[in-house]
C-alpha cells in the first residue's frame, strides 16, 4: 500500500496535463479510490455523426459516490477531446480531484467515456464537426449525457430528480448543449473552458470557426431553463481571452442564464484550469451549487497550527519508515504543500494547487480515514 502512496506522490509532482486539460490514466496502475467507492459501469448509447450515420456503441462510465445508501443527487461530468493520435489509447477519464469535492458535497459523480474514445475509437467519430456546424457533435455528446442519466435511474443510490451537468473543453460544450435541451430533473450546468476547434500548437488562442459556436449557442439558449456557471482563463490557448466572452454574450442574449467568471492567467495554458487552479474555481463553484440548494461544506481547509511538534521534527510524524522518508522530502518542497496521515500509518503528499485537499485525497483513497498532519510550515495534527 505504501508503495502506491509514494507513486501518487511521484504522479503529483511529475504529472503533466494533456491536450484537452485531462490527465491520461492509461499508463497509471488501475487502483480504484476505495473512499469514493469508485467503480466502472456500462450502458449503451445511440448517436449520429455529422453525415447522419447512426450507431449504437458501449458507453463505459466511472462512478464515484458518497458513503451510505442515498439516494444522492447526481453530477454527470464530461471529458474533453484529445487529439486523434491519443484517442485510441485514452484510458478512463478520472477527474478524481474534482469528483472528490463533488462527492463530499453529497453527489454521485457519473463520468462517461464517450463514443469515439478508448475502446470505442475507430471507424465512427460522432464528434467530428469538420470545423463547420457544431450542431451534430452537440447533439451526439448531449445524447450520451442523457443516456447516462437514463441508466442512473436504475441505480438505487441515485436521485435523478436532482442532477447537474458539468464538463471541461468539449465536455463544457457538452454541458451547454445538454442545458439547451432542458431535460427533466436538471438543476444547472457548469462549463469549464467549453468550446471546440482549438489548436494550441499551430494556432494558439484562435480556434477555427468560433462563429459556429456563437450562432449555435445563441440559438439553443432560448430553450434553456436552468442557470449555468461558465469558467474560463485568460491564457486559454484553445480559445483565447475574447471568444468565450462572445459566446457567453450570445447565450445570454439568446435567453439563457449564465454567470461568466473569468480568471487571471494560470500556468502555460489556462485551458487546463480545471486541474491546475482549483484554489480559484472551488469557491466560485461552491457558491453556485449553494444557490441551487447544494450547500454542504466540502472544500478542504487547513486547520490551525496545533503545536504538536516542530515542522522539521520528522521523528514525531505518526507514520512508518517510508512515511518518514516521504516527510523528509516534503520538507524540501516549496510552498504551498501538505502532508496527510492515515489511521493505519499511511500517508499522502501534495505540493502546489489545492495542496491540502489533494494530500488528504491521496492519503484516504485506499479506504482508511486520514487527517492533515502539516500544511505549509505548520503542523496542524492533533493526537486522537
Amino acid at each position: 500500500m505504501k508503495v502506491f502512496f509514494v507513486l501518487l506522490l511521484a504522479l503529483q509532482l511529475c504529472g503533466s496535463v494533456w491536450a484537452q486539460g485531462e490527465k491520461p490514466s492509461a499508463a497509471a496502475p488501475e487502483v480504484l479510490a476505495k473512499d469514493l467507492r469508485e467503480e466502472l459501469l456500462r450502458t449503451q448509447a445511440t448517436v449520429k455523426d455529422m453525415h447522419g450515420r447512426q450507431e449504437t456503441r458501449p458507453l463505459p462510465m466511472t462512478v464515484y459516490r458518497p458513503p451510505g445508501d442515498g439516494p444522492f443527487p447526481l453530477v454527470v461530468f464530461n471529458h474533453g477531446r484529445a487529439v486523434e493520435a491519443r484517442r485510441a489509447s485514452q484510458g478512463r477519464y478520472q477527474p478524481e480531484a474534482a469528483a472528490r469535492y463533488l462527492v463530499a458535497k453529497g453527489f454521485v459523480v457519473l463520468v462517461p467515456n464517450r463514443i469515439g474514445y478508448g475502446e470505442t475509437y475507430g471507424g465512427f467519430d460522432p464528434e467530428n464537426s469538420g470545423c463547420r456546424s457544431i450542431e451534430p457533435m452537440s447533439i451526439a455528446t448531449s445524447e450520451q449525457v442523457l443516456a447516462a442519466v437514463e441508466f442512473a435511474k436504475t441505480l438505487p443510490y441515485v436521485d435523478t430528480r436532482r442532477w447537474v451537468v458539468a464538463g471541461q473543453s468539449v465536455g463544457g460544450l457538452t454541458t451547454v448543449a445538454t442545458v439547451g435541451r432542458a431535460p427533466a430533473g436538471l438543476q444547472g450546468g457548469i462549463n469549464f473552458s467549453g468550446g471546440t476547434g482549438g489548436n494550441p500548437d499551430s494556432n494558439p488562442g484562435r480556434p477555427c470557426n468560433p462563429g459556429a459556436i456563437t450562432q449555435y449557442w445563441g440559438q439553443i439558449a432560448k430553450d434553456a431553463k436552468v442557470p449555468m456557471l461558465w469558467l474560463y482563463w485568460e491564457n486559454d490557448k484553445y480559445w483565447g481571452a475574447e471568444n468565450p466572452k462572445t459566446w457567453h454574450k450570445a447565450w445570454v442574449e439568446g435567453g439563457g442564464i449564465a454567470e461568466f467568471k473569468g480568471f487571471a492567467p494560470v500556468g502555460e495554458d489556462g485551458h487546463s484550469g480545471l486541474n491546475t487552479n482549483m484554489d480559484q474555481w472551488l469557491p466560485v463553484v461552491d457558491a453556485f451549487l449553494s444557490q441551487l440548494g447544494f450547500d454542504r461544506p466540502a472544500i478542504v481547509k487547513a486547520p490551525p497550527p496545533s503545536a504538536f511538534a516542530a515542522i522539521d521534527a520528522t521523528s514525531s510524524v505518526p507514520v512508518g519508515a517510508s512515511g518518514k522518508a516521504a516527510y523528509a522530502k516534503f520538507l524540501e518542497m516549496a510552498l504551498p504543500r501538505a502532508f496527510a496521515v492515515s489511521s493505519k500509518g499511511g500517508f499522502g503528499v501534495s505540493q502546489g494547487d489545492y495542496a491540502a485537499g489533494r494530500a488528504l485525497g491521496n492519503c484516504q483513497r485506499y479506504g482508511n480515514p486520514c487527517t492533515l498532519y502539516a500544511v505549509d510550515s505548520d503542523v496542524v495534527w492533533k493526537p486522537q
